[in-house]
């Protein structure tokens, strides 16, 4: 029963994840088409106007764009924050036996895209962008998957569920080192002493979201006058959420049976309205409903549709709009060097080390699913169009060119990367050749 549930919330999931990527897809379309279009410059004034708030020594104004990126962002990074944790606890990663593949495939996935990047640079001006073709787009890849339908088993999709919150884990570390300047180190103490808070009181189990809401806006706002990038405090909140329920599910399954049988004792079907008895019940039962979910999952389950189907297609919108005129100046090095980090180095890490784990006996392949499944995956992993335009925001928001290149690079890189993936696992599922999924030595 329980594995039946985890397979159903997985699919939903996957889901959810998929129809994201194709509204992810229509973003950047329009993005592109907009910003080239006559009416290009209502693109650049909508993204550049400045809003925001002033009071009395306190300023906090900053375009839109940036309100996006780090305002916005940081909603979608606390959801990543619920997943990794989520995961840690309960899922995919929660034991080494379960964990040690995917994470050793992202660990390659991380390390020789950064390494190729470097290796064929040849701009100092440049070299701040290693870090952009690090992470995959679990929406982007998932939506490539569901064109495939059940010709893809679902552990591969769990498989790249899981390397791409490990990526995802990763590219947050980087940003929090690499990414950060001229920090102030008396507001990273108030700040991390109010979530020091917030972990007390988690361990205890007590939680409110009217609590996790006031401290996280200050939170933010505390990061983002240090110099750490803001949306690291998403992730840094969400370790904050308890996972624990406050009551069993058995208990609240007993309750629940109870409740209904003393609401049909006190039924008056010549009734309209409820008597103070029965409301009484129905309050109980709020009570028992909020107790018997999990803090983590509730919130994970309420975000998740904002993040998937409005913040990530806005991001998009404001970020992916290049424009590709004649008259453009593109550094070609750097858009050619980001593309092939993406498609050569991020399929070779993942199904290299994917290899190194199993020509060692530390982890065999997931169940039902082949080598060359293994590799079309990789090539997936590719797709880096969020984070790596989130990363090569932050490398290169003072040099537009070079912004402009590194979008073009990650555009291409993605593009080629789901294609060839695409094709792979349709080959794959087309073949059947159950030796496939043998180790080979």
């Amino acid at each position: 029963m329980v594995k039946k549930l985890l397979t159903h919330g997985i699919q939903k999931f996957i889901q959810v994840e998929s129809f994201s990527g194709l509204l992810l897809f229509g973003a950047t379309i329009l993005a592109i088409v907009w910003a080239n279009s006559p009416w290009g410059y209502l693109y650049e004034s909508l993204w550049g106007y400045e809003l925001g708030v002033q009071v009395t020594k306190f300023e906090l104004i900053k375009p839109l764009i940036l309100w996006v990126n780090d305002g916005l962002m940081a909603i979608f990074f606390f959801l990543i924050g619920l997943e990794i944790k989520r995961e840690l606890m309960v899922g995919e990663l929660n034991s080494a036996k379960k964990a040690v593949f995917p994470v050793l495939a992202a660990i390659g996935g991380i390390a020789l895209p950064g390494l190729i990047f470097v290796f064929l640079n040849g701009n100092p001006e440049t070299l701040k962008g290693w870090a952009i073709p690090m992470a995959t787009d679990i929406a982007f890849s998932l939506a490539i998957i569901k064109l495939l339908g059940d010709r893809v088993p679902l552990n591969a999709k769990i498989f790249l569920t899981a390397l791409a919150i490990v990526d995802d884990l990763g590219a947050v570390m980087i940003i929090a080192i690499f990414y950060s300047t001229g920090i102030k180190w008396t507001l990273i103490l108030i700040a991390m002493g109010l979530l020091a808070v917030l972990y007390v009181l988690s361990y205890r189990d007590l939680f409110s979201k009217h609590l996790l809401l006031l401290v996280g806006i200050a939170v933010w706002t505390l990061f983002l006058k240090a110099g750490i990038h803001p949306t690291i405090a998403g992730v840094l909140l969400a370790f904050a959420v308890p996972i624990r329920q406050k009551m069993r599910f058995s208990d609240f399954a007993a309750s629940l049976d109870d409740i209904t049988n003393r609401l049909r004792l006190t039924n008056d079907p010549d009734s309209s309205v409820l008597t103070d008895q029965q409301i009484g019940y129905i309050d109980e039962l709020d009570e028992w409903t909020n107790e018997v979910q999990s803090p983590l999952q509730y919130l994970e389950h309420k975000l998740h549709d904002w993040v998937a189907y409005l913040i990530m297609p806005i991001f998009a919108l404001a970020n992916a709009g290049v424009t590709l005129s004649a008259g453009s100046s593109l550094n070609l090095n750097l858009v050619l060097t980001i593309a092939a980090a993406l498609v050569i180095g991020k399929s070779l890490g993942i199904f290299g080390m994917s290899k190194v784990a199993l020509a060692t006996g530390v982890s065999t392949l997931p169940e039902g699913v082949s080598q060359r499944q293994i590799w079309g995956v990789s090539l997936l992993a590719g797709v880096g169009f969020t984070m790596a335009i989130f990363i090569a925001n932050l490398a290169f928001r003072d040099n537009p060119t070079m912004l402009d290149s590194a979008k073009i690079g990650i555009l291409i890189g993605s593009l080629l990367a789901g294609f060839l993936g695409y094709l792979i696992l349709r080959a794959s599922a087309h073949r059947g050749n159950p030796d496939e999924s043998s180790v080979t030595s």
